[in-house]
């Protein structure tokens, strides 16, 4: 296959097929996947959860991820041609995915985004923009995926095999090509899977953390006026700030132990620009926690602009907070901070 870019003056100047693993590392296509991820099943989404996940027997996943149904995505990389153990090895992986609880899942997620306090199933309701009625059963089927340069033949004859007797494995090669401008250009083609047949019928790697400066220089202009005043109420009542990839949380100090109550995303994030409850930690590490959530969440809707987030409660930066709005929502999170830190942690 040819490959031309069309310059202004209509000359055509071919792209060049290249070996990719001698100008780049099984690293580069794990990046490339992972920030693109509706790459993976082309016409669906799917939300990656891990990276260089560890096994149960030391072996590594290279990417995990979920789709809409709440499914496990295993994915296999290779820069070059598949060995024939790649099909054992996904097979190892999925053995070992498929027992993962929901809070395995969840811990998963959260090392990956370097958030402790993160909700997966929040986060994929809000990713796939899920409705509240819309139920979702984590890991309750499997998927399995290769990705490669070179899908061998011995590899596709097993994985159509598999698919034959009901597991769910796709194989998708890939082409690497440069032009003399530098530029890149990969070119995907399902192998297996999709279209080509028919199916009968826990550490993480993390992605880098992000601190205050990046945050607000991240906002806009109501973004800004709203969380500098948030962050600074933080500061002078020494609330601890965790900060991960895309937003942060706020805490509350019992003798060392952290007790989120809140959480702030930057407009790009899939939860988009503004403020999350955390009704759920408060209710689990504090004594009279309901009591104290119950309070909370009835004064914020009587604040009135946060709308449900499945169990929690959100608050969306889209226009201009008052002065006065801000100290009467800050009102509310120090009387709640106050109730906490009066009732304590509950006794374990």
């Amino acid at each position: 296959m040819k490959i031309y870019k069309i310059e202004e003056d209509d000359r055509l100047v071919p792209y060049n097929e290249r070996d990719f693993k001698q100008e780049n590392m099984e690293r580069n296509l794990e990046i490339w996947l992972e920030n693109n991820p509706h790459c993976l099943l082309e016409d669906e989404m799917v939300l990656v959860i891990g990276r260089q996940v560890f096994t149960n027997l030391n072996s590594v996943i290279d990417l995990l991820a979920v789709d809409k149904n709440g499914d496990l995505i295993v994915i296999e990389l290779k820069r070059d041609r598949t060995p024939r153990e790649t099909i054992a090895q996904v097979l190892e992986y999925a053995s070992f995915v498929e027992d993962l609880s929901y809070q395995q899942l969840e811990e998963v997620f959260s090392n990956y985004i370097r958030d402790e306090n993160t909700n997966l199933a929040d986060y994929h309701r809000n990713y796939f923009k899920l409705q509240e009625d819309e139920a979702v059963a984590f890991n309750k089927n499997q998927k399995m995926m290769i990705i490669a340069q070179n899908i061998t033949k011995d590899i596709k004859q097993v994985a159509i095999f598999l698919r034959k007797t009901g597991i769910d494995i796709y194989c998708l090669a890939f082409k690497y090509f440069t032009n003399q401008d530098g530029n890149k250009i990969i070119s995907t083609d399902y192998i297996v899977g999709k279209d080509t047949d028919s199916i009968k019928k826990v550490i993480s790697g993390s992605l880098p953390k992000i601190d205050k400066q990046i945050f607000l220089e991240s906002l806009n202009s109501y973004g800004k006026d709203f969380f500098k005043d948030l962050l600074e109420f933080a500061e002078k009542n020494h609330l601890p700030i965790h900060w991960g990839s895309k937003g942060f949380s706020l805490n509350v100090d019992l003798n060392g132990e952290r007790v989120n109550i809140l959480q702030g995303f930057p407009p790009h994030a899939v939860l988009n620009q503004g403020i999350y409850t955390r009704f759920i930690k408060i209710i689990q590490k504090v004594e009279n926690g309901e009591s104290i959530v119950n309070d909370f969440r009835e004064k914020l809707n009587n604040f009135g602009g946060f709308e449900s987030a499945g169990s929690e409660l959100k608050l969306m930066i889209n226009d201009l907070v008052t002065e006065d709005r801000k100290e009467e929502l800050l009102t509310i999170i120090s009387e709640t901070i106050s109730r906490i830190e009066k009732n304590g942690l509950k006794y374990r």
